[in-house]
């Protein structure tokens, strides 16, 4: 008996592993990329109100999906709270995390989660009401300061404080949006989290030329989309996906001129990237052309920042960090060859 037990829950698990182990045949079969994304964070994820999600961890969803089906909407968004988003991956509610959660060793060991890469180098700041007067983290000592639980803020703001010595109250918050309300009333001073979130929920307020984010940046936040262990083809697609849009991006490929340097480039890199030579693609269990899909529907990586997060948005990023390698950020895409 003991022996039929044990065998039994080794074919349960040996089934479970495989079905996840075969996240792209789930997705085509299901006609449909199950994304998960942040329920509200103005540039990266926020749904409109006919319904329609934009940002920019959303078109990432959307380049995943013309990747796999030469189109962008066959998506369903899934919002999450940042304590919902690691089991609903590793529970198979959603095939990928584009959602600003960092890369960190727990998550990539303990949590059992690859990290694909990193879609925006991002640190952790500070925001306050610019009537206070402070203009250094260091003098925030005994201020209120609302940080979202389940995150690596929260670690971060002990650590720092600790280290200097500072005094300060916590307010443990679940969401952005309960961050936003209790700042905003005054029930907490200082509103801590990725400088790039911060400067999201600035962009939101009625007022945002009245709060400023402190310049001291207390962490290093490599941010990027994440799926479950134990399915190689899928990470690789995820990854290769991510590639493709920095890549596309160094070489000058765009919406408007894909379809043009698909016909017509001389340019082994950019022949090989597009599917006009060697067939990529297929290594993928994607068509030869998988690349000019992604580009069609959204653009390049710069496309994409700078439509959804960059100066000439509410948000106003600047590319800094997340600048091609070639014009002093970190952004380099591994060779496609």
């Amino acid at each position: 008996m003991i022996l039929k037990a044990f065998l039994l829950a080794l074919t349960l698990v040996a089934m479970t592993l495989s079905a996840r182990a075969n996240t792209l045949e789930t997705v085509k079969s299901r006609g449909q990329l199950l994304c998960g994304v942040n329920t509200e964070l103005v540039g990266f994820a926020f749904q409109q109100p006919n319904g329609e999600w934009s940002g920019f961890d959303v078109d990432f969803c959307r380049a995943l999906t013309a990747a796999i089906f030469g189109s962008p909407d066959k998506v369903q968004f899934v919002p999450l709270t940042a304590k919902e988003r690691l089991p609903a991956l590793q529970n198979g509610v959603i095939d990928v995390l584009s959602r600003n959660t960092t890369w960190t060793f727990s998550r990539d060991n303990k949590e059992k989660l690859n990290f694909v890469g990193v879609s925006y180098y991002d640190g952790q700041g500070f925001m306050i009401a610019k009537k206070v007067g402070i203009e250094s983290a260091k003098d925030l000592n005994g201020a209120s300061i609302c940080v979202q639980t389940s995150t690596t803020t929260e670690l971060n703001l002990f650590d720092f404080f600790q280290a200097n010595k500072i005094k300060f109250v916590p307010i443990q918050i679940a969401e952005v949006r309960e961050a936003e309300l209790l700042y905003l009333s005054g029930k907490c001073d200082v509103y801590t989290a990725d400088a790039s979130a911060l400067a999201a929920t600035r962009a939101s307020f009625d007022n945002p030329e009245e709060h400023t984010i402190l310049p001291e940046i207390i962490s290093k936040e490599p941010l990027g989309p994440a799926v479950r262990h134990g399915d190689e083809q899928w990470t690789d697609l995820v990854r290769w996906t991510l590639n493709a849009l920095i890549a596309a991006e160094e070489y000058g490929i765009t919406s408007d001129n894909v379809q043009t340097l698909a016909k017509n480039t001389t340019s082994p890199d950019i022949a090989r990237l597009l599917g006009t030579q060697d067939s990529l693609g297929t290594q993928l269990g994607l068509k030869t052309d998988w690349v000019v899909s992604v580009l069609n529907a959204t653009g390049n990586y710069g496309e994409i920042f700078e439509r959804n997060i960059g100066k000439n948005t509410p948000v106003g990023l600047s590319r800094g960090l997340n600048a091609q390698w070639r014009d002093g950020g970190l952004l380099y895409a591994a060779p496609f060859r």
